[in-house]
């Protein structure tokens, strides 16, 4: 785990609502209406009629995408969740939390922690230099 892919639990989260709010504005969208012309004979001859309708293949197809690409980030962002929870020492799991998980800055951090700030910092930056070595 790195702390890049740590830092992007909180975009993670926030495209997985933006995915779901797609699908679920997708059925009532005016983007999905398509227009076509077919040859209408019900008075004898090819006739071209006009029909407009919702697109439901494109729907679907763009309703599996989008959760295919939830359960995706779902996935990772469990990942980056089991990684936190499965920190040993308490207050650098805390510290991850509400920082990775939660998106607080580390002047908060320390704020709710009482502790100063740059405990926060060090203790981010031990735990990856410490991790690292092992993995």
């Amino acid at each position: 785990m790195t702390r890049e892919l740590l830092e992007e639990y909180t975009y993670k989260k926030m495209e997985i609502c933006d995915l779901e709010n797609a699908v679920y504005a997708l059925n009532g969208n005016s983007a999905m209406i398509a227009r076509d012309t077919v040859l209408d004979y019900r008075k004898g001859y090819p006739a071209p009629t006009a029909v407009i309708g919702i697109d439901w293949e494109k729907v679907d197809r763009i309703e599996r995408q989008c959760e295919n690409r939830i359960a995706v980030l779902k996935r990772e962002c469990e990942e980056i969740e089991i990684f936190i929870e499965a920190i040993e020492d308490s207050l650098t799991r805390r510290i991850f939390r509400l920082h990775y998980i939660d998106g607080l800055p580390q002047s908060k951090i320390a704020k709710r922690l009482k502790v100063s700030q740059s405990v926060v910092s060090k203790k981010i930056t031990l735990f990856f230099r410490i991790y690292l070595e092992q993995v």
